[in-house]
């Protein structure tokens, strides 16, 4: 079963999970505006912070809708391109934050796989209000199972392919991650591979999403997380200026 996604369906998730930034935003937005006419700034200036304002609160939806909604994103070509379709993987394994979009969509490019799906959300520890509503609208992959992100009941050497999509920035302790990717590691094959698909911390995410880059973490990072999970390569593709593909194998 694939859902086929709706037209703007990633900006609208944008909008639908984040709605009290965005009314917090316009309410700002009216009051800054009162402010100019009251005090009577010089209109150059008036426009100069408009125009700041509104690139603030305007271009993570612009970015947001070219890179889920129209790069091709949810297509999943670019896992052909990856050349793992060739590989024939029989095991797969698709790690989620609680907020499922992906695993019925690799069902369909791996129909002769085993796929098994996990949800390391805490409701502890994740308590921000975009992903709790995101929750209540995510799809939930037959049998997925809640899990730990220090252990995945997997045996040793088990899964051709681990995803993480997207998902990974939510555990915000680098020790955590770590011990995390350690687990991936542990269930991977010999020649298995771990594929990790994020923001980073960089330029272009910061001019898309100004201080909220900051949710993401750097290439640097990333790659010192695997190097201290045991994993032998660390490749980088990059999908979009403001996404990265990690394939990384032990």
């Amino acid at each position: 079963m694939v859902k086929k996604r709706k037209k703007f369906q990633g900006v609208l998730n944008i909008l639908s999970f984040n709605r009290h930034f965005y009314v917090i935003g316009l309410l700002v937005l009216v009051i800054l505006i009162v402010a100019l006419i009251i005090f009577k700034i010089p209109t150059v200036i008036t426009g100069i912070i408009l125009g700041v304002f509104l690139y603030g609160f305007l271009m993570p939806l612009l970015v947001s809708a070219y890179v889920y909604d129209f790069s091709g994103y949810y297509d999943f070509a670019w896992v052909e391109e990856l050349g793992l379709k060739k590989e024939n993987p029989q095991q797969i394994v698709n790690i989620n934050a609680g907020f499922d979009e992906t695993s019925f969509i690799l069902e369909s490019h791996f129909p002769k796989a085993n796929i098994q799906v996990f949800d390391f959300y805490n409701a502890k520890q994740h308590t921000e209000p975009a992903i709790v509503r995101a929750r209540k609208v995510s799809l939930v992959y037959p049998n997925t199972q809640k899990i730990q992100t220090n252990y995945i009941p997997l045996e040793d050497n088990s899964v051709a392919i681990v995803f993480l999509l997207s998902a990974v920035h939510e555990i915000r302790s680098h020790a955590e991650k770590v011990l995390f990717l350690k687990e991936c590691k542990r269930i991977c094959a010999p020649n298995g591979k771990i594929i990790t698909v994020e923001h980073l911390r960089d330029i272009p995410n910061f001019l898309a999403f100004s201080i909220g880059f900051t949710h993401f973490f750097s290439r640097k990072t990333w790659k010192k997380a695997f190097k201290e999970a045991g994993f032998a390569t660390f490749k980088e593709t990059k999908f979009t200026p403001f996404m990265s593909i990690f394939c990384c194998s032990s």
